[in-house]
């Protein structure tokens, strides 16, 4: 992998809600950042509730299309809202999914990338530092840095313009340092690899 390459993200929303926010930015996003990242929403409202006796049977189609998005991924992009003081119910449960093998996931290793949104002006913090444990567990790395909380998300859009700079600046900078932690990544592989030739 190159510094200048395009890198592929794989983004999901926390909420299934057509007009969504959380969705409404990472579109947004995209267009930002063509230049240097792919950025690539995925559905999850397709995956059923976790149960382990359908797991045993084998994972279900929207789990195993999930699945595959995220190991074809060189990172993951979650934007999230904040439901009850958590992480919405179907974030969760698709994360429940892909958390499996136990510390063989999908998301070892992979580089993620976390911002949450909320009407308040709270911005759904505590989704997110429950989101970030959910990732620990799973061995994904959480790319360091200033958490990105978007408050009072709904008085950002104008139509289907985001209207904020600041908070815009600050998102961006976050791909940045996912970006950035990629290629880090990336760079240690392939340290690791000829260290054990």
């Amino acid at each position: 992998m190159t510094t200048d390459q395009t890198l592929r993200i794989l983004a999901i929303s926390g909420s299934l809600r057509r007009a969504s926010f959380c969705t409404g930015l990472i579109l947004r996003l995209a267009g930002h950042v063509r230049d240097s990242m792919e950025i690539a929403f995925h559905d999850i409202g397709d995956i059923p509730l976790y149960n382990e006796d359908v797991e045993k049977d084998g994972q279900p189609e929207g789990v195993r299309r999930l699945s595959r998005a995220v190991a074809e991924s060189d990172g993951v992009l979650i934007v999230t809202p904040e439901y009850n003081h958590g992480v919405p119910g179907v974030l969760k449960n698709a994360l429940d999914w892909v958390s499996q093998p136990f510390q063989q996931s999908v998301f070892r290793h992979k580089p993620v990338s976390l911002i949450s949104t909320s009407l308040a002006f709270t911005g759904g913090v505590r989704a997110q530092y429950q989101l970030r444990e959910t990732l620990h567990s799973m061995l994904a790395i959480v790319v360091p840095g200033p958490e990105v909380a978007v408050g009072g998300v709904h008085t950002k859009f104008v139509g289907e313009a985001f209207v904020d700079d600041k908070t815009l600046g600050y998102m961006l900078r976050a791909l940045q340092l996912l970006r950035n932690e990629i290629l880090a990544n990336e760079f240690r592989s392939e340290v690791s690899a000829v260290t054990r030739q």
